[in-house]
């Protein structure tokens, strides 16, 4: 699946190695339009916060050591198999460039698409008008 518009590939599993201990980023992007990296880490468990603050530790390193000036703070994505919202929401300051989701591993049918996109519209549309 596509990442969108201007998205350049990196690296994948990019090792950092903080005094004897080795860590393993799955994916590296840059975004030129962006103008900032985009680190992707794929979880197939349950989500904890260890994941949480292991991807604020990446994101810290290229903030720190990585981009250069006039770039955009980093962007780190944790992509898991199931949901936990509530410990993103309580783990993750609400500035956080770290965002978690869910990923499928087939793409949905073209009903189940036509389902997600009609209660989506239902969800975001304004309350009905009342009339006299």
């Amino acid at each position: 699946m596509e990442l969108g518009k201007g998205y350049l590939f990196e690296a994948r599993q990019k090792r950092f190695t903080f005094d004897a201990d080795h860590f393993f980023l799955d994916l590296v992007f840059y975004n030129r339009f962006l103008r900032c990296y985009t680190l992707i880490d794929l979880k197939i468990g349950k989500l904890t916060h260890q994941d949480l603050g292991q991807m604020q530790m990446y994101v810290n390193n290229f903030d720190r050591h990585v981009k250069t000036e006039g770039e955009n703070p980093t962007i780190g994505v944790i992509l898991r198999k199931d949901n936990n919202d509530a410990l993103v929401e309580l783990t993750l300051p609400e500035n956080a460039n770290i965002y978690a989701s869910r990923y499928q591993l087939y793409l949905p049918s073209k009903e189940e698409l036509r389902q997600k996109l009609q209660e989506w519209t239902e969800e975001d549309a304004p309350p009905p008008l009342k009339t006299d």
